[in-house]
């Protein structure tokens, strides 16, 4: 089954809870949770304690993907009771089986991410560790960019990967995903898709759900 993670880095901050009652309501089943720390990637966007105010009010899993540096120093603080994945960059790990292994002692499924220009031949050696492999399909810093196209490329070669050597991963995307492209992206081969302003940018966000979900 696809599903749909709504990234909450493009929602009303001020109307957080509301409006991820919203996607909830609407059939969602992941909350990502992007974190960006101004040195990794050109931006900054909030910690642990933003998405741990979230707990109690839904029931969707996090799906956290972390955009810093040192990302083994902050993995505790993201580890909660919904907390369903951590994803770190392969580009940002200098020990990424050690990372991975640190995730997954948390009882948390681990993910590693790519850069558009990061090749997946570089997760060979960790791929059989690994619950999910997150395809960059805009250089990661900031929501609302378009999608870049040879990210399709990547999707296949990773969905062909996993099938010539029975691996598990679920390969998820994020960024530039939008109603007009969204089933193409599904039909190369990933599981996870993360949408941002394409859903809380809409004027109904759970009639924009809706319309995701009828297209995976």
């Amino acid at each position: 089954m696809k599903k749909l993670a709504p990234s909450i880095l493009s929602a009303d901050f001020a109307q957080l809870g509301a409006e991820t009652e919203k996607i909830e309501k609407a059939g969602a089943h992941i909350i990502h949770v992007d974190v960006m720390d101004g040195h990794f990637v050109p931006n900054i966007s909030y910690g642990a304690t933003v998405m741990k105010s979230l707990l109690g009010k839904t029931k969707l899993p996090f799906d956290v993907h972390l955009m810093i540096e040192n990302a083994d120093k902050y993995i505790p603080d993201f580890v909660t009771e919904n907390t369903g994945y951590i994803t770190v960059h392969q580009e940002a790990c200098t020990h990424l089986d050690r990372t991975i292994e640190f995730i997954k002692s948390f009882g948390v499924k681990a993910g590693v991410a790519l850069n558009p220009a990061t090749p997946p031949q570089t997760l060979e050696y960790v791929a059989d560790k690994l619950d999910m492999v997150l395809v960059m399909s805009v250089n990661p810093g900031f929501g609302g960019q378009s999608f870049i196209d040879n990210a399709l490329t990547k999707i296949k070669k990773l969905d062909d990967f996993r099938k010539k050597n029975n691996l598990d991963f679920e390969i998820e995307v994020d960024g530039g995903v939008n109603l007009s492209n969204v089933r193409e992206i599904c039909d190369a081969g990933t599981d996870i898709i993360v949408a941002g302003s394409s859903i809380f940018g809409a004027e109904d966000i759970g009639n924009r759900v809706g319309e995701f979900l009828e297209l995976l």
